[in-house]
């Protein structure tokens, strides 16, 4: 009898054993989203050889750390030019034309409910995976909670009224401005949950911050106006609320480096679209806040679609930089493919795996199952569309009939519009996108109120 309790204990010890191992072999995923964080808006400098492409005031060590442990993208996209759509769009991998918010097509917002996403991929590649997504969520229409969309935890539905929307007192110091520490406490408890305990996980922490109103910490605020303002950003307060962000960005890295995760952990950083081009009550400034690019928040010029994005993970080389277009809506096929996921993704997923590119220096292309990005938004906003294949954009303003076509590599602030000199080029383009416009039915109505654009 006691040689078998011996070997049922034996056999018990062994199993979790393995259990635990096979947790510890998958990865490890941490998603940070900031919010109206411009291309510019961090003291990291894009492009190494383009001064033009970091902030002239604000400072973001933290984000610079991140830059530094593994690789930034030169041509990082948001799938929008504004936050809900660009918050789905993670969640699924799709552009924002097949799911805009704004109307429910045809029982679309059942099929949101149960279709492949984040959490539910995760699941089936391990259902030892656990997710928690904390901080601003902002599913508009359906008003549809994390819990429903299969996170294990989360600060349930939030938006912008959460973490200090427009209209809400600032600028001004408090205490726990947009909620950077709340947050931060509840990824950092996480985190270390897991980690002892050997579970893997995905976690997406979602910042309030940057978006209006600007709320920071005094302190923060008084080192800063020891500064000299730049000429491009010039609001000390805006700068501080910056640099709490980036402080909290700081926590999560310190807390990985602690508990030696970097190993196993894949982070990804990337704002949720492009920066605000006015902040009330700044001071004036010498150029355009998103300068080099153009326009910004709501424009599908690169100034609102464009943003920082870093990644950093085994394999990716120290200090990387990689000038290969890559959007949010690749995340969850990276995921997919570095956690085991073994079906085929389903054929309305537009994003790629960018793990070869990762793991190649920067390199490479991302093979997605059209070879181009597509940008769209109807119905609530002015209806614009835009297409990104090769070095080439297409910008598309339905209610004037207008279509411009930009070369990239040469034109980064969109100055020339080169559609009458490349009519050939233009209709490839204009058709590729009318065409995938098509099939996913997207809505192009133009918008019923002026009021209803947020």
């Amino acid at each position: 009898m006691r040689s078998f309790q011996t070997f049922l204990t034996t056999w018990i010890l062994a199993l979790l054993h393995l259990n635990a191992v096979g947790a510890a072999d998958k990865p490890n995923f941490i998603v940070i989203l900031t919010d109206d964080q411009s291309w510019v808006g961090s003291s990291v400098q894009i492009k190494p050889s383009d001064p033009r492409t970091r902030s002239d005031f604000y400072q973001t060590p933290h984000i610079e750390r991140l830059a530094k442990l593994g690789m930034r993208f030169t041509q990082g996209y948001s799938p929008a030019a504004s936050c809900c759509p660009t918050r789905r769009a993670l969640q699924t991998g799709q552009f924002p034309a097949r799911h805009e918010y704004h109307a429910d097509r045809k029982g679309w917002t059942n099929a949101y409910r149960r279709q492949l996403n984040i959490p539910r991929m995760l699941e089936a590649a391990d259902k030892r995976y656990v997710t928690a997504h904390f901080g601003k969520w902002d599913h508009r229409y359906d008003e549809i909670s994390p819990a429903q969309q299969g996170y294990d935890f989360s600060d349930g539905y939030t938006g912008n009224g959460t973490g200090g929307s427009k209209g809400s007192g600032g600028p001004a110091a408090t205490p726990d401005p947009k909620r950077i520490d709340t947050i931060t406490d509840k990824a950092l408890h996480f985190i270390a949950r897991n980690h002892h305990r050997k579970q893997p996980f995905y976690l997406q922490l979602s910042h309030y911050a940057v978006h209006l109103d600007i709320f920071y910490n005094q302190s923060t605020l008084e080192r800063i106006q020891q500064r000299t303002p730049g000429t491009k950003h010039t609001m000390p307060e805006f700068a501080a609320m910056t640099a709490d962000m980036d402080a909290g960005i700081g926590r999560i890295l310190d807390k990985l480096i602690a508990l030696k995760m970097l190993e196993n952990t894949w982070l990804i950083f990337l704002s949720d679209n492009g920066g605000r081009t006015t902040i009330p009550r700044a001071p004036a400034a010498g150029e355009a806040l998103n300068a080099p690019l153009r326009d910004g928040k709501h424009s599908f010029y690169e100034g609102g679609i464009r943003v920082p994005f870093i990644v950093v993970g085994p394999g990716v080389a120290a200090g990387s930089v990689s000038h290969v277009p890559v959007s949010g809506v690749d995340i969850l096929p990276t995921l997919a493919e570095l956690a085991g996921y073994k079906p085929s993704l389903p054929g309305n997923i537009d994003g790629g795996s960018l793990r070869s590119v990762l793991t190649d220096g920067g390199r490479g292309t991302v093979k997605r199952q059209r070879p181009f990005l597509v940008f769209h938004q109807g119905v609530d906003r002015k209806v614009l569309s835009a297409i990104r294949y090769e070095n080439y954009k297409l910008v598309k303003t339905w209610q004037e009939d207008r279509i411009e076509l930009f070369d990239l590599d040469r034109d980064l602030s969109e100055t020339t519009d080169l559609s009458q000199q490349m009519q050939t080029k233009t209709e490839e383009l204009h058709q590729m996108l009318m065409k995938y416009l098509t099939d996913v039915q997207a809505d192009t109505r133009a918008r019923r109120k002026e009021g209803k654009q947020r």
